[in-house]
């Protein structure tokens, strides 16, 4: 891994943290074709370097999501209780995803993650807002259905599920935005931990990996978007309380169907250089 692979990473990061804190999401839709355009051009196989992006990715969400709930939480923003049972809940999830994913072929797992990306966005475009005096729904069997999902998506994709966990918060759960953003974050913890240990226990020992990697985690690139991601979603946290929850929509639907499109390859099939 050279010098200019090392600075990419680390802009990465910031704009990985950014919207974290901003959005409530893990940043794998910035991280993912980042990486995987790195360790391609490095001469790994498409096949590892999905893999490998995707359980870098999850490390990196780790110390992010705490960085980000952690703000939220200062401002009183988190519900800790749905937080815990549905993060506890993704947790396994996750993990059995994670070792499945390992097992799948790349092109299948990267086509399914723009696919995935692009409808969440769809879906919550044309969603209903949450009334401000409408009540979160507590009902603590809906939220472990919905976290066993959110835990299978976050394995298989290497992703921190916020992408899916939004919509299902402000569309099923009737969060309103700004505390779907935070809890999302908070419960992330644990989901991100789950897949990232699936992804290093069934990546050890797999030939051909670059050095510095543990699994499908390789260190170095795990440490260069951490340094930044990590003082940037403080950043996105504090911003995204001065953000109108309609801006903050609009803002998440086109980052959805932008990083869906470009993983589905449709621009690259309109040669399109974006």
């Amino acid at each position: 891994m050279t010098l200019t692979h090392i600075l990419i990473f680390l802009l990465t990061g910031g704009a990985v943290g950014f919207a974290s804190g901003l959005l409530g999401i893990g940043g794998a839709f910035i991280m993912t074709p980042v990486q995987y355009l790195v360790y391609s051009g490095m001469g790994l196989s498409s096949d590892a370097a999905i893999k490998l992006a995707f359980g870098t990715d999850l490390m990196v969400v780790l110390p992010t999501a705490i960085s980000g709930a952690w703000r939220h939480h200062r401002i009183h923003a988190v519900d800790w209780k749905v937080a815990v049972i549905m993060g506890v809940t993704s947790f396994g999830a996750s993990f059995g995803a994670a070792a499945i994913a390992t097992r799948l072929p790349g092109t299948l797992l990267k086509t399914a993650f723009g696919a995935i990306v692009l409808l969440s966005g769809v879906r919550m475009f044309f969603a209903p807002s949450v009334p401000p005096d409408q009540r979160p729904r507590d009902e603590r069997w809906l939220w472990i259905v919905c976290a066993v999902f959110i835990g299978i998506v976050s394995g298989l994709f290497g992703v921190g599920g916020g992408f899916v966990t939004i919509p299902i918060m402000t569309v099923v759960l009737r969060f309103r935005l700004h505390h779907a953003v935070a809890t999302s974050l908070a419960m992330m913890i644990f989901t991100s931990f789950g897949g990232v240990t699936g992804y290093i226990v069934n990546g050890l020992g797999v030939p051909g990996l670059p050095a510095y990697s543990i699994g499908y985690v390789n260190l170095l690139a795990w440490l260069s978007l951490t340094v930044t991601s990590t003082s940037m979603a403080q950043v996105g946290a504090i911003t995204a309380h001065h953000i109108p929850a309609k801006h903050l929509r609009i803002i998440f639907v086109i980052l959805l169907t932008y990083i869906g499109l470009k993983m589905l390859g449709v621009f690259d099939l309109l040669g399109w250089p974006i």
